[in-house]
């Protein structure tokens, strides 16, 4: 390979085959680098010592395909080339044969400064000739290698399910087959395994994984694609405990194989802490948490900032800032969403010549110094709403989530620039897993006027709550759980329904009248008939953990073949219209509008 050679094979003969990656001709010296996957070699052509070939080697180009014979030769001390794993040795040629020319490509895999992303695209394959890509393709496949390795070894069996199945569209829309054979009628591509890896447990198969394509026709964003690769999991008899061990065996592994060791056991967080302490369900714990300082601030003080008493005031410290001056304090109100439900503090100085005595209360619940910067999130006592609706989301969720987003983007403002959110040890290898518990059962529909599930239907209530199941369903607690990571949903699984009774008590919760469940999930409600142990499991993002750990900023950095986010291969030029004779076979029309 073209990134083999060492000192230690001077004087052998070696054949060399790759692309020339660049060319440099001093007259009677011709130099070319060869390139494959591993990486590069340098080849002489001497002009005095066989002009003939010398002569050859000059019609060659960048990208031309070669196969070179030729003597490992030591370098100079003065020509050596540190940069390279093969800068000690060089290929002085005998032979040389061309076998493909190539035109001028668009950019070559060698350019520091890259074309746009939609020229990357359309020429792929030069792109995954680049050695940032190759770099990433091939963790990914390392990565995939360890888990599979450590599952197997911990008692899974790997089973295919089915990429054309029925349609049961919960959340993001299916993509959608039409069948020639049964006019009318279509399958579907899978959003997930989910109901096949269930009937798995059910038949006997206490343990199965998948590395499986799954398809969601979902807007897009850089951690989103249309056709998407996850870690598929599934287990009989498995408290959640029992998942999150399996699951911190195979990333240990993964993450091994990347070069980085990581402490098991995750910490663990519930739902409803994660908000109150970071406003969200994915929280970054390399980020200061949140704390409520409403205690501070007495009755008189909270009708002068018009804040309501029946709401937290959330304070977000932002370390060693400094002064910031007034436009720096009126930058920071653009980063803020309140929605009318929540009133934004950025100026605490001011605030604290007005309220020293909270203000002292507040900085010294914070630990706060001089010049940490601490800025204010309450709930705006001048609108309605101080009372918990019967429905939606709580109005004390709703300004620790708000304050929340403030804290992501305060982070971002001000942690390169500022030095603040220390972080320990290098940022790069600082990566903070937790597992977020307990999650609501249901969600609010507000334009809907429903509840829906917040994860999946299938997904099992905490056995305490089943009394709540028609009376308060917004209390429900699912056995449900995220793994999260610098603040990145990996996973999300649960633990799910086994008994019938229970789930056509879930599908009821949903507004799902009998005959539409059984319309949709008929197959699944029999099968549950038949003796189903409990189980529970989770689905893994590959994509987005081969992202993280290379570092990249987008899903489409670690897919060989990605789309875009339009949802389009700009490579194959897909998805294109077809042949009226293909659409008549399928009994389809194409109608405008």
């Amino acid at each position: 390979m073209c990134g083999a050679l060492r000192v230690t094979d001077s004087g052998s003969k070696a054949v060399l085959m790759g692309w020339v990656h660049r060319r440099r001709d001093l007259g009677n010296l011709l130099f070319i680098d060869i390139r494959d996957r591993t990486g590069l070699t340098q080849i002489v052509f001497d002009q005095e010592s066989n002009p003939g070939l010398h002569e050859k080697a000059r019609q060659l180009r960048n990208e031309y395909v070669i196969a070179v014979i030729g003597t490992v030769m030591k370098r100079d001390a003065k020509t050596v080339n540190k940069n390279i794993a093969t800068g000690e040795v060089e290929l002085v040629a005998q032979e040389l044969r061309i076998l493909n020319e190539s035109k001028q490509p668009p950019f070559l895999p060698g350019d520091t400064v890259l074309p746009n992303e939609e020229m990357r695209l359309k020429y792929r394959y030069i792109d995954l000739r680049r050695e940032a890509m190759q770099r990433n393709i091939v963790l990914r496949h390392n990565l995939a290698i360890a888990i599979r390795d450590n599952l197997s070894a911990q008692g899974f069996f790997e089973i295919e399910t089915p990429f054309m199945t029925r349609s049961t569209p919960e959340g993001a829309r299916d993509y959608l087959v039409p069948s020639r054979v049964q006019p009318g009628s279509f399958y579907a591509l899978p959003q997930s395994p989910q109901l096949f890896k269930q009937i798995l447990m059910i038949s006997g198969f206490d343990k199965y994984f998948q590395i499986v394509r799954c398809f969601r026709d979902e807007d897009l964003r850089a951690d989103r694609q249309p056709e998407f690769t996850q870690i598929d999991l599934e287990m009989s008899y498995a408290q959640p405990e029992r998942v999150w061990e399996v699951v911190e065996a195979f990333l240990k592994a993964a993450f091994k194989v990347a070069g980085h060791e990581m402490e098991t056991p995750f910490p663990r967080m519930t739902y409803d802490e994660a908000i109150r302490r970071y406003g969200t369900d994915k929280p970054d714990l390399r980020l200061p948490a949140m704390t409520n300082v409403g205690e501070a601030f007495n009755k008189e003080d909270l009708a002068a900032l018009a804040l309501s008493a029946k709401l937290p005031i959330v304070a977000l410290r932002i370390p060693k800032v400094g002064e910031l001056s007034r436009k720096e304090r009126d930058d920071i109100k653009p980063l803020f969403n309140g929605k009318g439900k929540a009133k934004l503090f950025e100026d605490f100085k001011r605030l604290e010549k007005s309220f020293p005595q909270a203000a002292a209360r507040i900085r010294e619940n914070l630990g706060a110094d001089g010049d940490d910067l601490i800025v204010l999130v309450g709930g705006d006592g001048s609108k309605s709403g101080d009372e918990a609706k019967p429905q939606g989301t709580p109005p004390d969720h709703a300004v620790y989530t708000t304050a929340g987003l403030l804290r992501l983007a305060l982070a971002q403002k001000y942690a390169e620039r500022h030095r603040a959110f220390e972080r320990t040890g290098d940022p790069a290898r600082d990566f903070r897993f937790l597992w977020v518990t307990d999650f609501p059962m249901f969600e609010y529909d507000e334009e809907a006027q429903r509840w829906a599930a917040a994860h999946h239907p299938f997904t099992s209530p905490h056995e305490q709550d089943l009394g709540r199941l028609e009376s308060d369903p917004g209390a429900v607690r699912a056995l449900a759980y995220d793994v999260v990571l610098n603040g990145t949903e990996l996973g999300s699984g649960s633990i799910r329904i086994h008994r019938q009774d229970i789930q056509r008590r879930i599908f009821c919760a949903l507004g799902m009248a009998e005959e539409e469940a059984r319309q949709r999930f008929g197959f699944f409600l029999e099968a549950l008939e038949y003796g189903t142990p409990p189980h529970g499991g989770i689905a893994l993002g590959l994509d987005r953990i081969v992202m993280i750990l290379a570092g990249a900023e987008s899903l489409r950095e670690v897919i060989p073949f990605p789309k875009t986010a339009r949802a389009v291969d700009l490579m194959v030029d897909a998805p294109t219209p077809v042949s009226e004779a293909q659409l008549k076979e399928l009994g389809i029309m194409i109608r405008s509008g």
